[in-house]
C-alpha cells in the first residue's frame, strides 16, 4: 500500500522529537493527525469536510460538484428535517429549518418546549448542495444525521435541555471591539440574535478549537482578537482559492488536531461519537437498499467528524454495526423560521459581524472567480444565475500530498486590493457623517493609512475587514457615539449588515397564513421588517372591526413589540371608536410560526393557553379570574368561560394562603360589574366564588392578622372582598355571624395591623367613631408610641379599602399629628411615612388627597379663618352625661333636661337636627319603625311637636315650648336606646 502521507508524517515525527527534546506525546499527536487524513481521503466514499458558514467551504463545494456531479448526497442534517427543504424556494435567505415540540414523553417536563433549529444562508457549503440535488434531476438528498428525537434522547439530563450544541467559550456579540455598543444599537442586535430564540443548534460543521489553551495560544500568536477573526485570517483567505485536493486534506487535518486535543472525558465527546455511528450506519443502510454505486456518492459533514475514529467508520464489509434506538412519543412540529447574521453569531458563539464579512467575501471571491453557484429556482432576495451546461463527471484522481506544500509555502493571498481599502474608507465616512459624526475626507486618508499600518503590524500581506474596523473605530468614533450606531456597527452595514431573512407566504403555516388573510383590509405590507402604523376607523368602517379583535389576540399572544396599541383598549364594558397600532410582524414572524404549531386558528392558541394557565400546577385563583376575564374579552364562549370560572372556585377553596387577595378582589370586582350590566343574572360559578370566597377569607381571617408572613395590604383586601361582597354573600345565604366571629377572634400586634382591625370593629358597628377617634389620641399622646404611629396610619390607609367611609377620619388623624406633635418627633417621622404610604398603599393616596381637597379651604387667606370640622362638632363642657351636643340637647328636650330652653347655647344647637326630624317624618318612622318602636308606623303628633319647638320664636312662644312637656314617647325611647345614631347624625350636619 502506497503512502502518500509517509514523507510528511517523518517530518513531523522528527521535528516534534527536535522540539521536545525526547520522544514523547506530540510526535504521537502529529502523526495521528496524518493518519486521521490519510484514512479520510481513502476511504471510497467521497467525505467533504466543511466548516459551517464558511465561504472558502462553499467555493469548494460549487467546484466539486460540478466536477463530479454526483447522484447521492450525504448531509449532516437531522434526517427528520428532509421534507422542509423543498420549502425553501419560497424564502429569503437566511432561514433555519426548525423541530418544535410542546407535548413531550419521557423527556423532563421542565424542558419543555424543545427546540431545534439548523440555519441556512446562501454563502454556505450545505446550502450549495441542497441547491445542487433539488435542481438536478436524478440527484437523490438524504439526510444522515440523528433525528431531532434523538437529540434530546442524547442530551444529559443534569443539564437542561438548551445550549447542547452551544460552545462553551462562545465570543460575546462585539468582543473586543474596544467601544461598547450604544443603547439602541445593542437593542437591535438584540432582537435579531433572538430569532432563534434558546433553541439547541444543530451545528453542521462546527470547527473550533475545544480546548481552551490551544485557542488562547493561537490567537496570542496570531495577533487577533477572537476565533473568527484567526479563521478568516489563517484558513479562509488562503483556501478561497485553492484547489479542492489540497483544500479537502487541509480541511481534515484542522478536524484532526482539534478532535485529538479536545478534552477525551467529556458527554459533549461521547455525543459526537455516537452522531458519527449514526450517519455512518445510515449511510450503509442506504447503499445497501439503493445499490448506488459510492464513488457517484458524497458525503457532506463537518472537519471534525470527516476526521472520525469510530470503529463503525467507512462504508466497508468490516465495519462494526451501531444500534439505533426508536424515537419516542413525543410530537415534533417542523417548519421555517426567519434567521439573521447576528442570530447565527449567536448559536455558534462567533464575533459580532464574523457572518456579514463571510458574506461580502463570498460575493467577492464568487464574482472574481466566476463560478455560477447553485440556486434554487424561485428563490427569493437574490438574482438568479445562469445555468451552465453540465459537463462530464471528472475522475477521481489518485490521492496525493497536497499538505507539505501548502504548510512549508507562505499563504499565497491577493495583491493589495487598494481601490477596495479605499471604496471602504470613503464609504464609511460618508455613513458616519449620516449617522451624526464629524467625518471628514482627513479622516477617510486616515482610515484608509491606518488599515495598512495595522496589518503590517499584525504580518499581514494586505488590510482585512477586521483591520479596516479597528482604524475605523480609531479614527472617526474616537470617545464618543453621537447618535444610535457606533462606527463597528457602521462598518458591518458597510461590509453588508446583519441580513434578516424571512419565510414566503406559501412556506408558512396554516395559522400564520390565516394571520396575514385577515389583516389584509388594513392594507399595509405585513411582510416588511419595518414597524407600520395601522389607523382603524372602527365607526367608519366596520369591517376592519375583525382585524381590531385579531390584533388584540395577537397582542396577547406575541411578545411586546409585534403588535402595540398606540390609541385603543380593551377592556370589560370598553368598545374603541378608533384604534392605532404600531405593527412588526414581519420582525417577529417566527413567533407567529411558532403560534402554528400550537393550533390552526389564532382563536384555538388563546383557548388552550387559558386552559392550560388554569391548570398547571402553579395556577392560582387570581390567574383563573384571569383566564376568564381574557376568555370574555377574546373568545366570547359562555362554555368555556363558565368552565374557567368553576375551575377559579376550586382553586381559591384549595388556596391556603392570601398573597393572591388584592388581585382577586380587583378582578371579581370587575367581573361582576360586567356580568350585572351585560347579563339579567349572574352566572352560577360568580355566586359560587362570593360564597365560597366569603367563608374562604372568614376561615383564614384570623391567622392571617398574626401572621408575620402576610401583609397589610392582603389584609386589607381580604376584608374588602368580606365588607363589599357582604350583600351579595348574605343574598346568597352566607351567615354575617362568621364575620363577626372572625373578627372578634383576631388579635394582631403589628401596629399597621391593628389599626386594620379597629377598622373592621368599627364597620361592624362594634366600635363607634368616637372611641376610634379616643385611641387614636391616646396613640398620639403616647411617646413611646409615636415613632410607630406612621404603621397605624397605614394600616388606616389600606382599611379604606374595606371602609371606604374612613376617609375624612384618616385626613382627621393625619392633620392632628402634623398640628399636635413637637418637630424633633415629627421631622424623623415624615420620611418614614411617605415610603410607608408609597410602599404599601400608593393606589389610595389619592382617596386621601381628594378628602383632604374636600376638607381644607381652597383658598390661601381662608386658612387663617378656617377651624377642623372635627374640632368645630366636639362636645360643649358638661354635655357627655346627655350624650353630648345637638342630640344631647335634643335628649333634655325630649327627657325634660334642666337649663335646656330657647335661646340657650345648647338649644341652637338642637334647632337643626329638630328640623330635619320634623322635615322628614316618613324617614324618621321608618327607622323607628325598623327599631321596634311601637306607635311609629303612622303619622306621628311627635314630629309636629318637634317642627313647633323648632320655629322661630315669637310672641308667646316660649311659654309654650316650655308647657311642651316631656314630648312624644317615640322619639324618647328611639333616642334614648340608640345615642350612637344620634352623634353619629350630629357629626353628619356639623361636617356639611
Amino acid at each position: 500500500m502506497s503512502e502518500p502521507f509517509g514523507a510528511l508524517r517523518q517530518q513531523l515525527v522528527e521535528a516534534a522529537t527536535a522540539f521536545a527534546g525526547s520522544p514523547g506525546a506530540v510526535p504521537g499527536i502529529l502523526s495521528g493527525i496524518v493518519d486521521d487524513v490519510d484514512r479520510a481521503l481513502r476511504e471510497e466514499l467521497e467525505i467533504f469536510p466543511v466548516c459551517h458558514h464558511s465561504p472558502a467551504s462553499a467555493l469548494a463545494m460549487v467546484r466539486r460538484l460540478r466536477e463530479k456531479q454526483p447522484k447521492v448526497i450525504y448531509l449532516e442534517l437531522c434526517e427528520d428535517l428532509a421534507p422542509l427543504l423543498t420549502e425553501l424556494r419560497n424564502c429569503r435567505l437566511p432561514v433555519a429549518l426548525q423541530a418544535f415540540a410542546s407535548e413531550l414523553d419521557t423527556f423532563p417536563k421542565d424542558w419543555g418546549p424543545l427546540s431545534v433549529i439548523a440555519p441556512i444562508t446562501e454563502a454556505s457549503a450545505e446550502y450549495q448542495a441542497i441547491a445542487y440535488a433539488l435542481e438536478t434531476p436524478g440527484v437523490e438528498l438524504v439526510l444522515v444525521d440523528r433525528s431531532t428525537d434523538h437529540v434530546f434522547q442524547w442530551q444529559p439530563r443534569t443539564s437542561g435541555a438548551s445550549g447542547e450544541e452551544a460552545p462553551a467559550d462562545a465570543e460575546p456579540s462585539g468582543a473586543g471591539s474596544g467601544v461598547a455598543p450604544s443603547e439602541a444599537d445593542a437593542s437591535d442586535a438584540e432582537d435579531a440574535g433572538a430569532l432563534h430564540g434558546d433553541a439547541v443548534g444543530i451545528e453542521i460543521g462546527d470547527l473550533r478549537p475545544r480546548f481552551a489553551e490551544l485557542e488562547t495560544h493561537l490567537l496570542h500568536h496570531g495577533k487577533v482578537r477572537h476565533w473568527s477573526e484567526w479563521w478568516d485570517q489563517y484558513v479562509e483567505q488562503p483556501l478561497v482559492d485553492a484547489d479542492y485536493a489540497t483544500y479537502r486534506q487541509v480541511m481534515v487535518l484542522i478536524g484532526s488536531l482539534f478532535r485529538r486535543l479536545a478534552p477525551s472525558d467529556t458527554d459533549r465527546v461521547t455525543v459526537d461519537e455516537d452522531r458519527e455511528r449514526y450517519m455512518w450506519t445510515r449511510m450503509r443502510e442506504h447503499l445497501a437498499t439503493s445499490g448506488v454505486d459510492r464513488a457517484d456518492c458524497l458525503y457532506v459533514c463537518g472537519a471534525f467528524h470527516a476526521a472520525s475514529r469510530v470503529e463503525q467508520f467507512g462504508t466497508g464489509p468490516d465495519a462494526a454495526p451501531f444500534e439505533i434506538s426508536p424515537r419516542t412519543a413525543t410530537k415534533w412540529l417542523y417548519g421555517l423560521i426567519p434567521s439573521s447574521h447576528s442570530a447565527i453569531e449567536g448559536q455558534f458563539g462567533l464575533a459580532s459581524g464574523s457572518v456579514s464579512i463571510a458574506a461580502a467575501t463570498w460575493a467577492k471571491a464568487v464574482s472574481r472567480s466566476k463560478l455560477a453557484t447553485f440556486q434554487l429556482e424561485g428563490q427569493r432576495g437574490s438574482k438568479k444565475k445562469p445555468a451552465r451546461p453540465a459537463a462530464a463527471p471528472v475522475e477521481a484522481a489518485p490521492v496525493a500530498d497536497q499538505l507539505t506544500q501548502f504548510l512549508a509555502s507562505p499563504p499565497d493571498l491577493h495583491g493589495f486590493d487598494e481601490e477596495e481599502l479605499l471604496g471602504w474608507s470613503v464609504d464609511i465616512v460618508r455613513l458616519a457623517r449620516r449617522n451624526g459624526y464629524l467625518a471628514s475626507t482627513a479622516d477617510a486618508i486616515a482610515v484608509f493609512e491606518t488599515s495598512i499600518l495595522l496589518a503590517g503590524m499584525r504580518n499581514r500581506a494586505r488590510p482585512t475587514p477586521y483591520d479596516f474596523q479597528d482604524a475605523a473605530v480609531t479614527c472617526i468614533e474616537k470617545d464618543v457615539v453621537p447618535g444610535r450606531r457606533d462606527v463597528r456597527r457602521l462598518c458591518e452595514i458597510l461590509l453588508g449588515g446583519d441580513r434578516v431573512g424571512q419565510v414566503g407566504y406559501e412556506a408558512l403555516p396554516p395559522l400564520a397564513r390565516d394571520v396575514y388573510d385577515r389583516l389584509a383590509p388594513i392594507g399595509l405590507d405585513l411582510r416588511k421588517n419595518t414597524v407600520q402604523r395601522a389607523l382603524l376607523d372602527l365607526n367608519g368602517q366596520p369591517e376592519l372591526v375583525p382585524c381590531s379583535h385579531l390584533l388584540w389576540m395577537l397582542r396577547y399572544l406575541l411578545p411586546d413589540g409585534a403588535v402595540r396599541p398606540i390609541m385603543g383598549s380593551r377592556r370589560l364594558g370598553e368598545r374603541s371608536v378608533q384604534e392605532s397600532w404600531d405593527l412588526s410582524i414581519g420582525k417577529h414572524q417566527r413567533y407567529i410560526i411558532e403560534l402554528g404549531y400550537e393550533g390552526v386558528t389564532v382563536e384555538q392558541v388563546v383557548e388552550r393557553r387559558l386552559r392550560r394557565s388554569v391548570y398547571a400546577p402553579d395556577a392560582t385563583a387570581a390567574v383563573a379570574l384571569r383566564a376568564v376575564e381574557d376568555s370574555i374579552l377574546f373568545l366570547g364562549s359562555r362554555r368555556f368561560t363558565d368552565e374557567l370560572g368553576a375551575r377559579a372556585v376550586e382553586l381559591l377553596a384549595a388556596e391556603r394562603t392570601v398573597d393572591d387577595a388584592p388581585d382577586v378582589l380587583r378582578r371579581i370586582r370587575r367581573l361582576l360589574a360586567h356580568y350585572r350590566s351585560t347579563e339579567p343574572e349572574l352566572p352560577s360559578w360568580c355566586a359560587s366564588f362570593v360564597t365560597t370566597g366569603y367563608a374562604h377569607y372568614c376561615t383564614l381571617l384570623p391567622t392571617a392578622f398574626v401572621d408575620d408572613e402576610t401583609g397589610v395590604r392582603q389584609v386589607g383586601a381580604m376584608l374588602g372582598f368580606l365588607f363589599t361582597m357582604e350583600g351579595l354573600a348574605l343574598s346568597l345565604g352566607c351567615d354575617r355571624a362568621q364575620l363577626e366571629l372572625a373578627v372578634r377572634q383576631s388579635h394582631p400586634e403589628s401596629p399597621a395591623k391593628v389599626a386594620l382591625l379597629w377598622a373592621a370593629q368599627h364597620q361592624l358597628g362594634l366600635l363607634p367613631l368616637a372611641d376610634l377617634r379616643a385611641r387614636c389620641a391616646d396613640l398620639l399622646g403616647n411617646p413611646l408610641v409615636v415613632p410607630t404611629f406612621p404603621q397605624y396610619l397605614s394600616g388606616f390607609v389600606q382599611a379604606l379599602e374595606p371602609v371606604p367611609k374612613l376617609a375624612a377620619f384618616v385626613v382627621e388623624v393625619m392633620s392632628d399629628a402634623f398640628a399636635h406633635l413637637p418637630d424633633p418627633v415629627l421631622l424623623p417621622w415624615l420620611p418614614t411615612l411617605i415610603t410607608t404610604l408609597r410602599d404599601q398603599a400608593g393606589e389610595l393616596v389619592p382617596v386621601l388627597i381628594r378628602e383632604a381637597g374636600r376638607t381644607f379651604p381652597g383658598s390661601l387667606p381662608a386658612v387663617d379663618a378656617w377651624v377642623p370640622p372635627w374640632t368645630a362638632a366636639a362636645p360643649a363642657p358638661g354635655a357627655a352625661a346627655h350624650g353630648g351636643g345637638a342630640l344631647g340637647g335634643l335628649g333634655d328636650l325630649v327627657g325634660g333636661g334642666d337649663g335646656f330652653g330657647p335661646g340657650s347655647e345648647r338649644w341652637d344647637a338642637a334647632v337643626p337636627v329638630m328640623r330635619l326630624l320634623a322635615g322628614h317624618p316618613s324617614a324618621a318612622n321608618g327607622v323607628a319603625g325598623l327599631l321596634g318602636i311601637p306607635g311609629a308606623g303612622g303619622e306621628s303628633p311627635g314630629w309636629s311637636d318637634l317642627e313647633l319647638l323648632a320655629a322661630p320664636a315669637g310672641p308667646g312662644q316660649a311659654s309654650a315650648a316650655g308647657s311642651a312637656g316631656p314630648g312624644p314617647s317615640a322619639v324618647r325611647a328611639l333616642l334614648a336606646d340608640h345615642p350612637a345614631t344620634g352623634e353619629a347624625l350630629e357629626a353628619l350636619l356639623a361636617v356639611r
